[in-house]
């Protein structure tokens, strides 16, 4: 597990879906937590600690569904949150949809080691402003290209945001991709990654949806050929509706 510049050519990966701090893992829940969408409850503190503690042992964690400091949160800013307590030194959010005091809709990074450069994408055919976050980083001496987004709900607005990205992920050398991509292995914006990238199809496929009874594998890290897979699991915690995915990714020399 990386700890620190020493060793830059393994890393420790997260991909989590927060799903705002609301913390539903039940099927009722659905229904029963609805109004934590626009409205503070009292388990969203303890709910961030849970995530903040499991999130500990990784390098780099890509966050969607976070919030930016709203009313629903009690203004309290997710990622910079989960920042602080789990002792990560460097971090960015940014944005996607802002409904006014009540919600801010925010994807974000988490990272141990400094970053060159982070660009900010607006995908296309979208209407709720999501984004792809492009992080620069130099690891064992090459550069590496860092994607964390959150792909829309519709199989149309999926297909031209994945061609999008895709050009992206070729302008470098090597890259990881990192979300929700809202889509399997066997649907047609996945198969577009494939052939139309390096990004390597590791086969080990973890269902991440819903967190109860997972039977999607909505949830996603993919990196280039230029890097070993030594795992890819989810983690088996109830904090949102999605399950977290990890991988332990080694740069080959």
């Amino acid at each position: 597990m990386l700890t620190g510049p020493s060793n830059p050519a393994t890393l420790r990966l997260a991909s989590y879906n927060i799903q705002a701090g609301i913390g539903s893992h039940r099927l009722r829940h659905v229904v029963t937590h609805s109004h934590r969408y626009v409205v503070p409850h009292r388990h969203a503190t303890t709910n961030l600690n849970r995530i903040a503690r499991m999130l500990e042992g990784f390098d780099l964690v890509a966050l969607q569904e976070a919030d930016a400091g709203s009313f629903r949160t009690r203004f309290v800013h997710h990622v910079q949150h989960l920042a602080e307590l789990a002792g990560f030194p460097h971090w960015h959010a940014q944005i996607t949809r802002e409904m006014g005091s009540i919600a801010r809709m925010t994807l974000g990074v988490l990272s141990r080691l400094p970053w060159e450069q982070i660009i900010q994408h607006r995908l296309p055919a979208s209407r709720h402003g999501r984004v792809a976050l492009e992080i620069i980083y130099k690891l064992g001496g090459y550069q590496v290209g860092v994607f964390v987004t959150h792909l829309s709900l519709r199989k149309a607005s999926r297909m031209h945001q994945v061609q999008f990205l895709s050009k992206l992920i070729n302008n470098h050398p090597a890259a990881i991709l990192m979300g929700d991509l809202n889509c399997d292995p066997d649907s047609h914006e996945f198969a577009h990654l494939l052939s139309h990238t390096r990004l390597q199809d590791f086969m080990a496929r973890p269902l991440t949806f819903p967190s109860w009874r997972p039977i999607k594998a909505l949830d996603h890290i993919m990196a280039t050929d230029d890097f070993a897979l030594e795992d890819l699991r989810t983690i088996p915690v109830n904090y949102s509706d999605h399950l977290p995915i990890s991988a332990m990714l080694r740069l080959r020399p």
